[in-house]
């Protein structure tokens, strides 16, 4: 029980011990921006909307206010509506009083000018959808602009912070600007609409260092991570807007603790996806060494002696991923700049530890190494992708994944680990028309009113302490109780779990998520046996533990792959065919996305090709592969009651059954092709695998089914190189098909070869397979072949293996049909004495033979009239002069 003694003592130790924390934090603040820093701005405008005079804030920065300010005050465009200076109606305590307590308010359009200096600079605005007087809250709809960038839309600044889903009522926005010499810098506010109006608490203008995070005229630009033949140049004519500025694995930076130009570092737990207990690293004692890539003001010490890693488990680490979930405006590009420094003591050489990364379901990184990065332990670096998010028509926001995963192929790593230490992403202005702006958020679902009646006390005291102990108790109690209700109903759901009725279940089964535990042992990571960015796949066994099956569990809760994961069941549901994967089923409940394939025993044709352990595949059954995959593609294009273009045309997605038969898996990305000829073409955002896309339809994004030849082209050149489309070298990345397209144009067919198969191809089904892949990789789609000439050629290019094969020693091969030339004709061959050599003028009959101890050719009459296994079966494969010379020379266009 409270006695008054008790009452009366804590009433005044609480106000004393606030005002001693208070004038702590403010000590230490101030002593954080006194210090020396990195970045000193040469613009430095922090404005006070709606107040006059100056204001301090919590972080000891100086505001200036612009009522009556001669450098500052807006400039109205109605003088019969000028905006107003307005006080908050009621604060909330999560609103500092500078600058969230004032705001600048109007019914018309203002506009504030700032002269600034030239160069670049962050724009922050501050936002308190507050009550203020004779202004209705929900009516805050307005735009905002920078110069020809538009940063706001029809903002609706209420609906905007109800929607954030945290106790924070006030907005911040940042963006990036660049202000050319004898420029000044305008931002316009516009009301959207009659009845609606425009408002702003605070204005921070902000210099930062040249090319911080613009290109500098020298760089060729960051690569996109799903259209890696287009890259993405942040010139002085772009505009970005900040959108997560993250410290991975830390505590939140302040402004204040910033390297001078006071930039917002959050804490990542909201956003962090862990599948197990990740380890929050950090060392606080080393001593940063920083170079030209990340240099003292690129981020503040704490985010680089502060990381996540995965530990050293081996075992465990190569089966998960360290993954964040980042919610994003669909229909923009975006910049991703990853932080990294390695500062464990241990960690010196380079190759200790290497790991994979992924970004929006690409692999951006497969052997990510900091230490090579760097140079050395210690050394901040920065890595920076691009990407951009398209979603499906009135989608507003997707999550963006990003993941790290130790890397499972190179077993001389030391630390199967991961490391990461700070993130951010900025969203691109529009080319063309300068816009940032995203759309706002849905309205929040109306929940039943509560009204709590005041209860009477004695003393006001008393009420204060009564009105925080019951809250505190009720929320507990609420807390308890709301956790027990959906621990229920989610044991409920995944009891009485039911598919999506919109899915196909009559063409495929629909397991259940019970089922689907039961069938990998509640996903026990024993059972995967494969990873990519979309997730695990795990052997799981059904029908009582009879049948294998391969489990694709897409990340939980992940909406990003929504539209894959319906597009895979809804093509695979209808489409069967030898070489396709068959779909058994899917499972859609519990939060989860599950497809359910075959069990394919023998994985994907990439991992028979290199950085494997499996022994090296044989010639002759890689190209049956190939024509088992082209055989497939062919289908979907033609063979189908519509075309199907499969978008993601690439060897990990060609499997291999127990009898090495090829299996097309992967329809994700795939799209119904044109249905007329008055459009050849489906206008769609680039998709794809890094290495593998289209160049024509990165340009044009126009796709067809040559789209599909051209990733096939590849495929063909990994199948005969046994090299990754992407080879990394020390200082750049080359494509595959560049290499290839190169080697061959220079004559050096022969050093595109995998050394394992180079005695087992002939040279002759060499030159005709490699044709067929340039032919595929030509830049121009129309000029490519369909896959049915494809197939064709594949299918030509395995006879003459074969008849090298039957023929060792007269290699078919090796031959020449040059009837003008017969010593270059048959070179391991000897004459035949026997045979007639008299002149054809004379009117006698011309015959000649040549053969070794297996094979004989027969000329008569300048004429191959015979070709023979052997010299006493003369006559037994008989073929006229042009088919023998197609059969050896197929093609004179072969090079």
């Amino acid at each position: 029980m409270w006695n008054r003694s008790r009452i009366r003592l804590w009433t005044t130790l609480l106000p004393c011990l606030a005002l001693l924390y208070l004038a702590f934090s403010l000590y230490h603040l101030t002593c954080t921006v006194a210090g020396a820093m990195p970045y000193t701005p040469v613009d430095n405008i922090l404005l006070n909307c709606g107040s006059s005079g100056n204001s301090t804030s919590l972080d000891g920065r100086t505001w200036i206010g612009d009522v009556d300010s001669n450098k500052f005050s807006p400039v109205e465009q109605s003088q019969n509506q000028a905006s107003i200076p307005a006080s908050a109606v009621q604060q909330s305590f999560s609103a500092d009083k500078v600058p969230y307590g004032n705001a600048r308010l109007s019914l018309s359009v203002f506009t504030y000018n700032f002269p600034v200096t030239s160069g670049q600079k962050f724009i922050r605005l501050y936002f308190y959808p507050a009550s203020y007087p004779n202004f209705d809250r929900s009516k805050a709809l307005f735009s905002v602009k920078a110069g020809r960038f538009t940063l706001l839309s029809s903002f609706n600044a209420s609906l905007t912070a109800d929607a954030d889903g945290d106790s924070e009522d006030t907005i911040f926005r940042e963006y990036c600007v660049n202000i050319e010499k004898d420029q000044r810098l305008n931002l316009t506010f516009m009301p959207s609409g009659s009845n609606a109006y425009a408002f702003v608490n605070g204005i921070e203008i902000l210099s930062m260092p040249s090319n911080l995070y613009y290109s500098t005229p020298s760089d060729n630009g960051i690569s996109f991570v799903d259209q890696p033949n287009q890259y993405l140049f942040i010139g002085n004519d772009t505009a970005l807007e900040m959108v997560y500025r993250l410290n991975v694995g830390g505590g939140s930076i302040s402004p204040s603790g910033d390297t001078g130009m006071f930039r917002r570092w959050s804490q990542d737990d909201k956003y962090f996806r862990a599948l197990r207990q990740s380890l929050e690293s950090s060392n606080i004692a080393i001593k940063l060494n920083f170079t030209k890539n990340a240099r003292p003001y690129t981020a503040p010490d704490d985010v680089y002696k502060t990381a996540r890693t995965m530990g050293n488990d081996s075992t465990i680490n190569k089966r998960y991923n360290l993954t964040w979930e980042l919610p994003v405006d669909s229909e923009f590009r975006y910049l991703v700049r990853l932080h990294f420094c390695e500062f464990q003591p241990e960690i010196t050489q380079q190759h200790q530890r290497e790991f994979l990364i992924f970004i929006a379901n690409q692999t951006v990184e497969k052997a990510a190494d900091v230490i090579y990065w760097s140079g050395a332990n210690g050394v901040p670096v920065y890595r920076e992708y691009a990407f951009s998010m398209i979603g499906k028509e009135g989608e507003k926001k997707m999550k963006v994944p990003i993941a790290l995963q130790a890397n499972p192929q190179d077993s001389k790593t030391d630390y199967n680990d991961a490391i990461l230490n700070g993130v951010e992403v900025f969203k691109v202005s529009d080319l063309s028309t300068g816009n940032l702006a995203g759309s706002n958020p849905d309205p929040l679902p109306l929940g039943p009113t509560t009204v709590v009646q005041p209860t009477k006390s004695k003393s006001n005291k008393i009420t204060i302490v009564s009105v925080v102990g019951g809250g505190v108790s009720g929320l507990v109690v609420l807390s308890i109780i709301g956790f027990l209700i959906f621990r229920r109903r989610k044991n409920a759901k995944d009891s009485t779990e039911t598919r999506n009725s919109s899915l196909p279940s009559n063409l495929c089964r629909y397991f259940s998520l019970a089922e689907i535990r039961a069938a990998t042992n509640d996903f026990d990571d024993v059972l995967i046996v494969g990873v990519g960015g979309f997730g695990n796949v795990y052997k799981g066994f059904i029908e009582g533990g009879v049948n294998p099956v391969a489990i694709k569990r897409l990340t939980p809760g992940s909406h990003q792959g929504a539209h894959e994961f319906r597009t895979e069941i809804e093509m695979l549901s209808q489409l069967r065919y030898l070489h396709l994967v068959s779909l058994i089923g899917y499972c859609n409940g519990g939060n989860e996305m599950i497809l359910v394939y075959d069990y394919v025993a023998r994985g994907n044709l990439r991992n028979h090709l290199y950085n494997t352990d499996n022994p090296h595949l044989p010639w002759k059954q890689r190209l049956k592969i190939c024509i088992g995959a082209a055989r497939t593609l062919n289908y979907l294009h033609t063979g189908s009651k519509q075309t199907i273009i499969h978008r993601d045309v690439k060897t990990t997605n060609i499997l291999l059954d127990e009898k090495w038969v090829a299996k097309v898996s992967d329809f994700g990305l795939s799209k119904v092709g044109p249905t007329g000829m008055s459009k050849p073409h489906v206008s769609t955002m680039v998709k794809g695998s890094f290495g593998y896309l289209d160049p024509e339809y990165c340009r044009r994004q126009q796709l067809t089914e040559k789209s599909d030849v051209y990733s096939f082209g590849v495929v063909l050149c990994e199948v005969v190189c046994a090299r990754p489309p992407i080879m990394r070298t020390a200082e750049i990345a080359v494509g595959l098909a560049r290499w290839a397209r190169e080697s061959y144009d220079n004559g050096k067919v022969e050093q595109m070869v995998d050394p394992s198969i180079k005695g087992e191809i002939g040279t002759r089904c060499l030159k005709k397979f490699v044709e067929i892949a340039m032919n595929c990789l030509l830049d121009n789609g129309i000029e490519r072949p369909s896959m049915n000439d494809v197939v064709w050629g594949l299918e030509f290019a395995l006879q003459l293996q074969e008849s090298a094969d039957e023929d060792a020693g007269l290699d078919v091969a090796q031959i020449e049909v040059i009837l003008g030339d017969e010593k270059a004709l048959f070179p391991k061959c000897t004459l035949d004495d026997s045979d007639d050599m008299s002149n054809s003028s004379s009117g006698q009959v011309s015959s000649r033979s040549y053969s070794n101890s297996r094979s004989r050719v027969t000329i008569m009459n300048n004429e191959v009239q015979s070709f023979a296994s052997n010299s006493q079966d003369s006559g037994k494969l008989m073929f006229s002069r042009t088919t023998l010379s197609e059969i050896m020379n197929p093609s004179t266009s072969s090079r």
